[in-house]
């Protein structure tokens, strides 16, 4: 089985694929037409810069979420060509407020809407998943109860609004329509990765969970918090959300490299620190159909290199 370094993306009626070389983007458009778009990385990944461990993590990250919303922006607007007029306005509107479009629109600088909204939904993420639970605890301040357990009721909290965070996120009529597109990026990267024709019956036969998905890279940043918390003592609130703040790019880099060897290794401990992001992937994927799996194989075809070593780890 191939192991390969290319990624995707589920977006609005459509997936996004990365490979060494280019990102590929392609939606279904109302009228069924595919729209197709191919350009070249302005990064490197073969670069020195983006193979040191621990390190490279941080920015991979950040340059995949500057490249996925940029990816889902544009495919918002395409897949909202044809609508009628009705529909368009309220797709538009729904799209608008999560992007803040109309406001960067109004001032003329709209390619800092994407930064903006990368910026904004680490900013979230940091506050939903670090510094709500570090508050929520605070009610067992004076309760006799070791650090370590204390650092554990802390890391209940943060799997907890995880899980209900992606549960009330599954119910949403449109993110349900992704997490189908979702299954079809993780099937036709399986195929992919075990040297089958790139076609619809063939895709079919994998499963919608794969190691390398974000769902698994999310639950694995959340469990490495709560081991390099636990180490990290109790101190008052404020204290311990500075703390956890400058310990958050140390919790990336440690995550991004364990699914990184986790995506390639094929042994029983990589496969038992997989499972669970696995399962969370029930939440986060569904089964595609047909036309999502074309879109899915047409968005892969494009990204893969033709210098073979370049898609290897």
């Amino acid at each position: 089985m191939k192991k390969t370094t290319i990624g995707g993306m589920a977006l609005i009626e459509g997936i996004m694929m990365k490979g060494p070389k280019k990102i590929s983007v392609v939606v279904r458009k109302p009228n069924g037409e595919l729209y197709k778009e191919v350009k070249d990385l302005t990064i490197d990944d073969t670069s020195t810069f983006k193979r040191i461990p621990f390190i490279r993590g941080i920015f991979i990250l950040f340059e995949q979420m500057v490249l996925g919303t940029k990816a889902l922006m544009k495919s918002a607007d395409i897949a909202m060509e044809d609508l009628p007029q009705e529909e368009k306005e309220k797709q538009k509107d729904f799209f608008d407020k999560l992007f803040e479009k109309k406001f960067f629109e109004k001032i003329g600088i709209t390619d800092i809407a994407i930064y903006f909204s990368v910026i904004l939904s680490m900013v979230l993420g940091v506050l939903l998943f670090f510094y709500i639970p570090t508050w929520s605890v605070e009610i067992f301040r004076k309760i006799e109860m070791s650090n370590f357990g204390k650092n554990m009721i802390e890391g209940i909290v943060r799997v907890i609004i995880f899980i209900l965070y992606l549960m009330l996120a599954s119910q949403m009529k449109e993110i349900k329509r992704v997490f189908e597109y979702h299954g079809a990026e993780h099937k036709t990267i399986f195929a992919y990765e075990h040297g089958c024709e790139l076609k619809v019956e063939n895709v079919k036969k994998f499963s919608t969970h794969h190691p390398r998905c974000g769902t698994s890279f999310l639950f694995i940043v959340i469990i490495v918090s709560i081991i390099v918390f636990t180490f990290s003592g109790w101190q008052s609130v404020w204290l311990r959300m500075i703390i956890r703040l400058l310990l958050l790019p140390v919790i990336v880099g440690v995550s991004y490299e364990i699914i990184r060897w986790a995506g390639r290794s094929e042994s029983l401990f990589a496969r038992i620190v997989s499972y669970p992001g696995l399962w969370f992937q029930n939440i986060t994927t569904r089964e595609p159909d047909e036309k999502q799996i074309e879109v899915a194989i047409e968005a892969l075809k494009e990204v893969i290199p033709e210098d073979k070593s370049l898609d290897e780890w």
